[in-house]
């Protein structure tokens, strides 16, 4: 169905077709019976959750950043069986990005080109959506509970079904858990790189009481000058700046890095070096590239356009990425793979060479709305 479907709305404007995908869920969500047939429909069968930063993941499949950028779509993304979805790229101020047209497919590669310039309504108005988003659900609280909480929600429940129960290590948690959010945050276009690390403090402080990750965002090919800041000695003054921001809160917040496939492997090295260094949360691996390594004859004219390019052709770079930084720690960083998973095989791909968590993106413009459900139907 969702094939016929996409013929269709590949006929129209991608970023035109977003919205309006997007926005149709929406109205349809908002009639409770066709929400649980969506739920019933497109929810995973086999929802094993997971434990990782000290968070409780419903399934290890998420969406990347990009696709809702300003939390508009929580509750719909969430229906659609969503394990965790990562807000943004979210910016100080407001900014409408980069020119129209900005998003172009490359169908015969299963790609997506995007230059969208970190497009967004501001932290502020992003920080207010997501305050009463959080309001609205039954629990506001991500973490594990600690060993004393579990045993006394273990206690209680035995005491309700009045049997005794064996301890079971692999479910020792909580299973009412809402939808993971990751805040992905950047810099404003005309901010100056050497006044940058202020823009991520804004963005850090104003959205910690309403996500439960933060993704440092200095690796997209759209905002000019962004990708300088991935060099080790701009990269320290951020995240150490971000970090000790953290420890004063009551609950401090995992930080990851997102870093870009075009990285030499000399400049990975600086960023494993660092992130050991600073005892940095996680990364994420990878975001668009610039390169046109594997587009097609048939997709050269719009393979030229300007942009990062995300879907298949990344899909061995990325892999290679996390498997040289799980070799190469031994597994001490863990990483969130991200990069040209259309199926549970390439996320078990992933999952193998070493990552915790698998993101998609273009994925799920192709695929369509089966995609967690299949993945997590393999994985």
């Amino acid at each position: 169905m969702y094939k016929l479907v996409r013929a269709v709305l590949f006929l129209l404007d991608p970023e035109w077709v977003h919205y309006f995908s997007m926005n149709s869920l929406k109205l349809l969500c908002k009639i409770s019976l066709i929400k649980k047939i969506i739920l019933k429909k497109y929810n995973p069968e086999k929802n094993i959750q997971y434990s990782i930063f000290n968070l409780q993941f419903h399934n290890k499949v998420g969406l990347a950043a990009g696709f809702d950028k300003n939390a508009t779509y929580l509750d719909e993304l969430e229906v659609l069986g969503f394990g965790f979805v990562e807000i943004g790229t979210v910016t100080p101020l407001p900014q409408a990005g980069n020119d129209k047209p900005r998003l172009f497919r490359l169908p015969k590669d299963k790609a997506l080109i995007n230059r969208m310039g970190f497009n967004n309504d501001g932290v502020e108005v992003v920080a207010k959506r997501l305050k009463v988003w959080k309001n609205r659900q039954p629990t506001t609280d991500n973490r594990q509970p600690t060993t004393e909480e579990q045993q006394t929600i273990n206690n209680k429940q035995q005491i309700i079904n009045n049997k005794p129960q064996t301890p079971n290590p692999k479910h020792q948690t909580l299973n009412n858990y809402q939808l993971i959010i990751g805040g992905n945050i950047g810099k404003n276009k005309t901010t100056p790189n050497d006044l940058a690390w202020k823009d991520y403090e804004i963005c850090f402080k104003a959205l910690h009481d309403y996500v439960d990750y933060f993704v440092v965002n200095v690796s997209s090919p759209n905002t000019p000058g962004l990708r300088e800041l991935q060099e080790k000695d701009a990269l320290h003054k951020i995240l150490t700046n971000l970090q000790q921001i953290n420890v004063t809160k009551e609950k401090p917040k995992p930080i990851l890095l997102k870093i870009s496939p075009d990285l030499t492997w000399e400049q990975i090295d600086d960023v494993i070096d660092l992130a050991l260094e600073i005892k940095l949360d996680g990364l994420v691996a990878t975001n668009t590239t610039l390169s046109r390594e594997g587009i097609s004859r048939r997709s050269s004219v719009v393979g030229g356009q300007p942009g990062g390019l995300s879907g298949l052709p990344l899909k061995n770079k990325s892999t290679e990425i996390v498997q040289y930084i799980y070799q190469i720690t031994g597994g001490q960083i863990p990483i969130i793979a991200s990069g040209g998973i259309f199926c549970g095989n390439d996320a078990k791909e992933k999952l193998a060479a070493g990552a915790v968590l698998v993101q998609v993106w273009t994925g799920f413009i192709y695929k369509g709305p089966e995609i967690v459900k299949e993945i997590c139907s393999k994985i």
